[in-house]
């Protein structure tokens, strides 16, 4: 950013702000003047370091220019690493580059006590050098080996993701110009690095060229920390700020060990008693020029929404966007970048930052977006339209413009993090009131047609503006900051905001009765059963017009795959409220800081959640059916098609017992069978894990005409129990285990022997109970393949990197 050295553009692009370069005579060599003085010694390929003074503390940060580009392996170009603090010691001969242990400190005047908190909790040394004394009164060290290590992890990441051993192959790595600068608050360095080893997976193979030798380039980067003081800002669990946390042992023993401090950028109002000003500087993000078009004006316009909530507080023009300038490297500290990352497969976008670890301000906003991610937004507009490509393959306005939509909302929501701002999964809760949800789009049903022109929110969200009051708001002289801080959030909850973030909105035994991700609306059973009808219309409109002239059925069937699982994330939203809990981050004196669910609201819940496990919905019409024929050669099924139990044929019964399992697997959840039954036996809830269990079971029961409806509902009975042996197995809960067993009790004792003599299905639950029962370790699970990837692929959320230690 512009605060560590004044950007002129011009003396930039041509590279000589700060930078010095000319060649010597018998030996090539390149010197760099800046904040740490260098040379590049061309013919040895090492780059060797001046070091004036021991002893004073910088940062360091180490990233990645270019990935490898699988999102399962998690090692993406722009991926930023670690930002430490650390400094040069010299002992004796050696001189080492230590990292100071901030995690433990002592907030005092006291060096005698300050010392004494460093020689408690250990430090690290990163690297040793040797030294030799240098022309200029100082010393110069050979860096080389520092920079061509793998300080980024990349071999233990790919050993985690089980691709193998490997190393470094330091004769395939060398010290590379390119990036390799100097400048007055900062000096970069890049060096490409070769990784060799035997490959034993399949991901590292999909995207090299030889899975032997995985090349990637790493920087490094030397930043001078903030010499102007910082001004800390309190945190508050309720305020949506991301935040860091360190023990002070100088601290009262009447006030707490550890202290917590917001993360934001450092802002300032040229006129502090002005309501309206110009920042002193303002916070300035660069778009990748690499983007294209339309998804460049997208991106450009999602990022600079931020600017209504900084105009909300009395800045103007405080938070602007701009492309990033010819000739600078998005790796530099001083640019807060977006970059359009490319992977193999869709994935997480994610939004990263580099702090200073002292403080909590935030020195660089590095976001990464998945240029994947709007292919599936306009896959789900393709699979709702009706007809699309009935008269035209060049209809495709309506749903470009909806992924187009989303993508202005991802790049506000990625921005966002690296502003200091957690996940708000309760602002679905007050008409889309914050960016930081995860959105599901809102659709609506016109002239028997699903309408798809308000799915996503086109401003920054109301909660938006809080956070931004909490985080950035001038204080007055003289005001009081508590006072200030209080009045933002008491405000905003009187309105009737919420915030709830990550773990507490998670869907697998979450309890949070408003929080939920990619949900929609007040009441998630009435957007449930919207959502329903939705998906119902969509189904009976559904054709081989949903696809262009030329391409194979196959294409068809994977783009009938979010339409079938339309629901799958509302779903996750109603079972929440079954065994629920109303709760916020309370302080002391909060009215009420949490309640259980009522009866009616977790009745209505059980209903909706059973609702779709049933054969009405999981059936899929005939007309369909007919549509998907074994896979086309060249269009083999993926991770984001439905597997089959049936060979090449589409598997109609496969495909039911996977969406019920995905269903049933949330109602069952351990954690969630535990608080029902806690519910009941205190009192709080007439709705208990036997309810539930036994609503299930009546709704499977029920007996129909159609053979295909009852050869569905025998798939989900099997789910059904699978889940529930799988339960006893997981919970921890004696009540759990010993309720499952007098169900199924139960349910053996509901069978006549006249039924079990005419239905081999009734016969085989029996036996499979039986056997449960009796010797439990026999019991083999039947095999269900789980839903395809909805959310973007991988093991990681998009989550905000507060890079620090």
């Amino acid at each position: 950013m512009t605060r560590y050295v004044s950007l002129i553009l011009g003396l930039w692009i041509f590279g000589t702000l700060g930078t010095l370069c000319y060649a010597q005579q018998n030996d090539t060599i390149s010197k760099f003047q800046g904040f740490f003085d260098f040379t590049y010694q061309k013919k040895k390929g090492t780059i060797l370091l001046d070091i004036k003074e021991f002893d004073v503390p910088f940062l360091y940060v180490h990233s990645l220019t270019t990935g490898v580009g699988s999102n399962d392996i998690g090692l993406d170009r722009g991926q930023l690493g670690e930002g430490v603090v650390v400094s040069f010691r010299k002992i004796g001969s050696r001189i080492l580059l230590v990292q100071q242990n901030l995690g433990y400190r002592a907030e005092t005047d006291n060096q005698k006590e300050k010392n004494s908190i460093r020689q408690a909790f250990a430090e690290s040394v990163l690297f040793g050098f040797e030294s030799k004394k240098n022309d200029k009164g100082g010393y110069t060290i050979d860096i080389t080996s520092f920079l061509v290590q793998d300080t980024h992890g990349i071999a233990s990441r790919l050993k985690s993701q089980g691709e193998g051993t490997y190393k470094i192959d330091t004769t395939r790595s060398v010290i590379t110009l390119d990036r390799t600068k100097a400048f007055p608050k900062n000096v970069e360095f890049e060096a490409l690095t070769t990784y060799v080893g035997t490959p034993e997976g399949r991901k590292v193979a999909s995207v090299t060229p030889d899975a032997k030798a995985i090349t990637v380039t790493q920087h490094h980067s030397f930043v001078r920390l903030p010499e102007k003081e910082y001004v800390k800002r309190p945190f508050d669990p309720r305020s949506g700020a991301l935040y860091m946390q360190y023990a002070d042992y100088a601290s009262p023993v009447y006030e707490p060990l550890h202290k917590r401090y917001i993360l934001r950028h450092r802002l300032e109002k040229k006129n502090p008693n002005a309501t309206l000003s110009e920042a002193k500087e303002p916070i300035v993000y660069y778009l990748d020029p690499a983007t294209p078009e339309p998804v460049r004006s997208a991106l450009l316009e999602g990022a600079r929404w931020w600017n209504q909530a900084f105009e909300n507080i009395g800045y103007t023009n405080a938070f602007q966007v701009k492309m990033l300038p010819e000739g600078a490297d998005p790796m530099d500290l001083r640019y807060n970048v977006i970059q359009w990352v490319h992977r193999s497969t869709r994935g997480w976008s994610y939004g990263a930052s580099i702090i200073d670890p002292r403080s909590g301000e935030i020195l660089k906003g590095h976001v990464s977006l998945g240029s994947l991610r709007i292919r599936q937004d306009f896959m789900i507009a393709q699979a709702l339209s009706d007809k699309p490509f009935s008269e035209s393959d060049t209809n495709h306005n309506d749903m470009l413009e909806m992924a187009l939509a989303r993508i202005r909302q991802l790049s506000a929501h990625e921005v966002g993090h690296t502003l200091g701002f957690a996940h708000n999964f309760a602002a679905s809760v007050k008409d889309r009131a914050s960016v930081m949800d995860y959105p599901h789009p809102v659709f609506q049903l016109k002239d028997n047609k699903v309408d798809f022109t308000n799915a996503y929110a086109t401003d920054i969200g109301s909660w938006d503006k809080v956070t931004v009051a909490y985080s950035y708001g001038a204080i007055l002289p003289g005001e009081s900051e508590k006072l200030y801080l209080n009045s933002v959030l008491d405000t905003a909850f009187a309105k009737g905001h919420q915030f709830i973030t990550d773990t507490d909105a998670r869907a697998a035994g979450g309890a949070s009765a408003s929080a939920h991700l990619w949900d929609n609306g007040k009441n998630p059973v009435e957007e449930l059963n919207h959502l329903l009808k939705v998906r119902n219309v969509a189904l009976q409109n559904f054709s081989k017009d949903n696809i262009r002239s030329g391409e194979p059925y196959s294409v068809l069937e994977d783009v009938f795959v979010p339409l079938y699982v339309l629901h799958r994330y509302q779903v996750e939203a109603v079972t929440k409220l079954i065994g629920g809990v109303a709760y916020s981050y309370a302080l002391k004196d909060t009215k009420q800081p949490f309640h259980i669910m009522p009866d009616s609201v977790q009745s209505a819940a059980l209903e909706a959640s059973i609702q779709t496990i049933t054969s009405e919905v999981l059936l899929i019409p005939e007309k369909i059916q007919k549509l998907f024929p074994p896979r086309a050669y060249g269009y083999p099924r993926t991770r984001e098609s439905f597997s089959s139990r049936s060979g090449v044929t589409f598997d109609v019964l496969g495909v039911a017992a996977s969406s019920a399992k995905h269903t049933l697997g949330l109602l069952l959840h351990p954690d969630r069978a535990s608080r029902l039954i806690q519910q009941k036996v205190t009192g709080a809830s007439k709705i208990g894990f036997e309810e539930v269990l036994q609503s299930v079971w009546e709704s499977l029961s029920r007996e129909s005409s159609s053979s295909y409806k009852n050869a569905i509902r025998h798939q989900v009975q099997n789910v059904f129990l699978d889940q529930l042996f799988e339960l006893t197995n997981k919970s921890k809960d004696p009540l759990v285990r010993s309720g499952i067993y007098m169900f199924l009790q139960q349910v053996q004792q509901g069978f006549t022997r006249n039924q079990l003599k005419k239905s081999a299905t009734a016969n085989y639950i029996n036996r499979r109970i039986q056997l449960f029962l009796t010797e439990p370790e026999k019991v083999e699970p039947l095999p269900v393949a789980p839903l395809p990837d909805g959310s973007p692929i991988g093991t990681e959320p998009c989550i905000y990197f507060s890079l620090l230690r």
